[in-house]
């Protein structure tokens, strides 16, 4: 399936330009959205089809105003898909909406799970179990 992303940065959502708070808030034009363009089009493609599941996709084309992306879509329910055990990983249902959890190629991607090793250990298992590993308090039961 194909789609077309917009390009260009994230517009805050205000009214007017109207941000309260700190002037170091205030920004409403350069802002930069955390997610790349693919993880997004794959986004839209997977709920237009909820009915399939994303495997991967790839950057077709670009111009001045759209990025063109190709989302690769499986039809779980398919006899072919099903017999196939290179790809039939891809019909349990705990691979529903993988697009949507971040487990696609560029979704690990924008997650920080690409690197190994030590230099990456606050990302692993993911940012939230970072966090509450680092914040919850272990104590010995004999101290």
């Amino acid at each position: 399936m194909f789609i077309s992303q917009r390009r260009g940065g994230r517009r805050r959502p205000v009214s007017k330009g109207i941000v309260y708070g700190k002037p170091t808030n205030q920004g409403v034009t350069q802002l930069k959205f955390q997610r790349s363009k693919r993880s997004v089009a794959e986004e839209r493609a997977g709920r237009k089809l909820g009915g399939l599941r994303v495997l991967s996709s790839y950057w077709i084309n670009e111009d001045s105003t759209y990025k063109y992306f190709e989302v690769i879509l499986i039809d779980p329910a398919h006899t072919t898909i099903r017999n196939d055990p290179r790809i039939n990983w891809i019909c349990n249902p705990v691979h529903k909406h993988r697009e949507l959890r971040g487990l696609t190629s560029t979704g690990k991607k924008y997650r920080g799970l690409r690197g190994r090793g030590h230099l990456h250990h606050k990302a692993r298992p993911s940012r939230r179990a970072t966090w509450k590993r680092n914040q919850t308090l272990s104590l010995r039961r004999y101290r």
